[in-house]
């Protein structure tokens, strides 16, 4: 990207032409970035997975056990707050079949557990689940089992959707909205009272303060319906609210609307008593500073404790360090806050064109360096702790978000890199008009020197020459426009007081006329604004860094609500390093209707296999009728082949265990790969038939 510097003006005469189209150029580029970006968001933020994951489950997911089990375990891989109908059980008509009691296995809180009626008849069953992980976000899921042997189920499985849409979506709104009125509030505050406090900053603090405790309020009202799965009418029963405020995130929220109330009082006497008192001089300069430290360290304090209901409540709370990542969060939201919020406090400043001085601007970008550096050192271990390792950076969404965010962060400090050059550009503009007076004022001593030296004649005749130089020059400076706002001001008022004062008071015409006055005052400010070309091009570069400090709220927020990468990877290891007889893997399931010829020789059979892995598998054949009542027939053959790798026909031997189901308890697959099964089915003496059907068996 080419430099704003190497564009500015070099001389008296040069025009901002070119920076001016550099400047359209970058917030075009910027503009574009954010556009796509949030388009990206609105398709990743509905894919963004809730944190804990179902690992394992006793009965098995698909697997058919002998005997009705006494309670229905699920394990996660992290822990998870419950309800009293977290897990349901539903018979094959869809009735409950549980007690209605969910319970942590041992007190572990990454177990659920609910009993079962006792004497349950044989059929598949559905478990459904939905559970509140420790990071705040709802999780839910399903899966069934079957006693005896499958059957038809009317159970309606859930989707997997733990919220819905429309609440998922406001909630994901008030989180972002959240986030960006805490960083208004704290940059906002923080660039009143150490940089320039002005009505532009006042709006951007207060319009923090005024968003992030209206999103606050709103994520409280619909945390309910959120992590139940109700729809938006579920905001309107107030009656749940004890519920979410008994759990971490209402808690958090609570505290965070409880610490905005002091907030209010803060932003008062901000924008009041310390700005009032910023103008008296030095005759009351010991009560100022006092003040000064009090709001120092009230503020610091809000800040810490406004950040610490994140941190509290999200992924520093949870998993390994956390005594350190709860802290080192809260660092890295203020540095955050410091950073963007008087980033737009900033921008909003220059383009109102608001005086600040050169010395406001440096101390502003000295305050923003220090909170690049802590963002950095805070966002390495943070890294650290959610991926764990170079592959998840690609190969998990967590990685590949937090990829994005870091090179938005480049993109914005190379920008803000862009913005400091023009800072110090401020302040050698400033060094190089001093030196160029000192110089004028040198040549015309230097000059009057000589020609008092020179004879009388030549004096007279340089004396009248200078004269008329020095009067021309005082017309043409007369003529001029005066950029300084307080010289446009003076002007204006000689020039309007003869006309402006209204001969008969009239308060109409007194209004009138001050508006008119204000009009003019604004149009020459912003010409004022115009005129200096380093502060303009500072405006759009800072401008720039909001552009792309809005995308990187997003990125953040989206970060946020994914499952990280460690998890996610340890999730996979487990699985991968867990014994085969333990795995978590669904069965392959086949469904062959058969029809021998006869009318009593038609029915259905359901071919079973699992793992439906390499090695040893336990396979299982029921056959029933076209009612799905189970039916004993005079014999069952079964072989599997594997065509591609010329494996095969293996020939399963089946044992009868009961009424239409046979078994084999060891099946050696030697490979992966989809197997050709044939079924043969005799239900006579002549009449037999034989099907193929194509089986998965994974790695």
């Amino acid at each position: 990207m080419p430099s704003l510097t190497c564009l500015a003006p070099t001389g008296p005469t040069a025009t901002p032409t070119r920076t001016t189209a550099t400047a359209r150029r970058l917030m075009a580029i910027c503009g574009t970035l954010l556009a796509a970006l949030l388009c990206a968001l609105s398709v990743g933020a509905n894919s963004a997975s809730a944190h804990a994951a179902l690992t394992s489950t006793d009965p098995a997911d698909g697997s058919v056990v002998k005997t009705a089990p006494r309670e229905v375990t699920l394990n996660f891989s992290e822990g998870v707050l419950l309800s009293g109908d977290s897990v349901r059980v539903l018979d094959p008509k869809g009735k409950r079949v549980d007690t209605g009691k969910t319970a942590h296995v041992d007190g572990k809180s990454s177990t659920a557990a609910a009993g079962l009626h006792s004497g349950l008849p044989d059929g598949t069953y559905t478990v459904a689940w939905k559970a509140v992980s420790e990071d705040s976000h709802p999780v839910s899921g399903a899966f069934t089992f079957s006693i005896g042997a499958p059957s038809k189920t009317k159970a309606k499985v859930p989707t997997g959707e733990a919220s819905d849409s429309t609440v998922s979506t406001l909630y994901g709104i008030g989180r972002y909205a959240a986030y960006g009125g805490f960083a208004a509030l704290v940059g906002g505050c923080v660039f009143a009272g150490l940089c320039r406090s002005s009505r532009p900053v006042r709006k951007i603090a207060v319009g923090g303060w005024v968003t992030v405790f209206t999103a606050s309020l709103l994520l409280l009202l619909l945390r309910g319906p959120y992590t139940d799965g109700e729809g938006i009418g579920g905001i309107l029963d107030l009656g749940r609210l004890g519920d979410v405020l008994s759990t971490k995130p209402g808690a958090a929220l609570l505290s965070r609307l409880l610490l905005l109330g002091a907030a209010a009082v803060f932003l008062a006497v901000l924008f009041g008593s310390y700005t009032r008192r910023t103008g008296e001089g030095e005759a009351d300069a010991r009560r100022r500073q006092d003040l000064a430290f009090g709001l120092g360290f009230g503020g610091t304090v809000m800040a810490v404790g406004l950040a610490a209901t994140w941190a509290m409540a999200e992924h520093a709370s949870v998993g390994l360090q956390r005594q350190l990542a709860m802290p080192v969060d809260v660092i890295h939201l203020i540095a955050v806050g410091v950073w963007l919020g008087g980033l737009a406090s900033l921008a909003v400043t220059l383009r109102a064109g608001e005086p600040i001085g050169r010395a406001a601007v440096r101390r502003f970008s000295r305050l923003a360096l220090g909170s690049v550096v802590a963002l950095v050192v805070t966002g390495l271990y943070q890294s650290w702790r959610q991926v764990g390792s170079w592959g998840a950076l690609t190969d998990t969404e967590y990685g590949r978000w937090l990829l994005v965010k870091v090179g938005l962060v480049a993109v914005l400090v190379g920008i803000a890199a862009v913005s400091r050059r023009w800072t110090g550009r401020l302040t050698d503009a400033t060094e190089a008009a001093g030196a160029e007076a000192n110089a004028e004022a040198d040549a015309e001593a230097e000059a009057g020197a000589e020609q008092e030296a020179g004879s009388g004649a030549e004096a007279d005749v340089a004396a009248t020459a200078d004269g008329t130089k020095a009067g021309a020059k005082a017309a043409v400076q007369a003529a001029r426009p005066v950029r300084t706002g307080a010289a446009d001001a003076a002007v204006d008022t000689r020039a309007d007081t003869p006309a402006d004062t209204p001969a008969d008071g009239d308060p109409v015409r007194t209004a009138q006329l001050a508006r008119q006055r204000a009009a003019k005052d604004k149009t020459a400010t912003l010409r004022e604004r115009d005129a200096d070309r380093e502060r303009s091009g500072l405006r759009r570069s800072v401008l720039a860094e909001t552009i792309v400090a809005v995308a990187l709220l997003a990125v953040a927020t989206v970060l946020s609500g994914t499952q990280p990468g460690r998890a996610e990877t340890e999730q996979a290891g487990a699985r991968a390093t867990k014994p085969v007889d333990q795995l978590n893997v669904d069965p392959v399931s086949v469904l062959i209707p058969y029809d021998t010829g006869p009318k009593s020789g038609r029915g259905k059979a359901v071919v079973m296999i699992e793992p439906a892995l390499p090695g040893d598998n336990a396979l299982h054949v029921f056959t029933t009728d076209l009612a799905d009542r189970p039916v004993d027939v005079p014999e069952v053959k079964l072989s599997l082949t594997l065509k591609g790798k010329g494996i095969g026909p293996l020939r399963i031997p089946l044992e009868r265990l009961s009424t239409g189901h046979w078994s084999a308890k060891t099946v050696q697959l030697p490979m992966a790969g989809t197997w050709q099964l044939s079924l043969t089915v005799r239900t006579s003496d002549i009449d037999q038939v034989t099907e193929t059907r194509n089986v998965k068996v994974a790695q």
